[in-house]
């Protein structure tokens, strides 16, 4: 079966960062991570979601944390030096990175966001992101797509 790459495998390319490019089907009904991990036969922790929120002081960063967590709001804020947090509206998510639900990479968003990778990326050897559209992961190394992306990595997620 033929992949089309998408923008974010080409920036990834162009980087010389080393990925693989994962389909999986999707379900309209459920965009979860966890619909996604068991699609692809792998653990939920691998399986990491990309979420854009808004700080009261700073504005728009990302959190990329484990499909089976939430994003802890407080903690969030503390590490983007805001006092609140709040997740984005569904109907800003295009407009703002250029992804649908579902479908949102931490690569190559519109704009440069500060990234938060939660702490536990770093107890696995590779990870899933989203390749930019529905039905397509990149499975990747943690510490490369951090540093890629200019990221940090924080505890920001919790069970």
């Amino acid at each position: 079966m033929k992949i089309n790459k998408t923008n974010v495998a080409r920036l990834l390319d162009k980087a010389g960062i080393k990925y693989e490019l994962i389909p999986y089907v999707v379900d309209e009904s459920d965009l979860s991570a966890g619909h996604i991990a068991e699609q692809l036969g792998e653990d939920i922790n691998r399986v990491f979601k990309t979420l854009v929120l808004r700080g009261d002081r700073n504005g728009l960063f990302v959190c990329v944390i484990p499909g089976n967590m939430e994003v802890d709001l407080k903690a969030a804020a503390k590490v983007s030096s805001n006092k609140s947090a709040e997740m984005i509206a569904v109907k800003e998510l295009l407009p703002l990175t250029g992804y649908i639900r579902g479908g949102c990479s931490p690569v190559g968003m519109k704009k440069h966001y500060p990234t938060y990778f939660h702490s536990t990326c770093r107890d696995c050897d590779y990870i899933y992101v989203s390749a930019g559209v529905r039905g397509l992961q990149l499975k990747l190394s943690p510490e490369e797509l951090v540093k890629y992306v200019g990221g940090s990595v924080a505890d920001v997620a919790v069970k």
